[in-house]
């Protein structure tokens, strides 16, 4: 339940005046029938300008490894040799998984 803190406070004495009724309304009151709206909902509504790529076709040219390149053996991404950090047993391990 959300606070106001800028609301003058009230006495010990004021509190115990509000009556059952007086409670019970006040309850009934602050409770809406508004349904909360997830977030995600809107989002797959709205469409950045320029955005829709349906038509188009994602071509990538792919190229073979390279003679100064390897694959790691533990995440097999293609990596530079500057970025070998040990070879143990023929196994090749980037500086990442190292």
């Amino acid at each position: 339940m959300a606070t106001d803190y800028d609301a003058p406070r009230r006495d010990e004495v004021d509190l115990g005046e509000d009556s059952l009724e007086e409670l019970k309304s006040r309850r009934t009151d602050a409770q809406s029938a508004i349904v909360d709206v997830d977030d995600s909902d809107i989002a797959e509504n709205f469409e950045l300008p320029g955005a829709d790529l349906a038509d188009e076709d994602m071509t990538v040219k792919v190229l073979p490894m390279q003679a100064d390149e390897f694959r790691c053996s533990r995440c097999f991404l293609v990596h530079h040799r500057s970025q070998l950090a040990v070879e143990r047993n023929g196994e090749l391990i980037c500086r990442e998984c190292a």
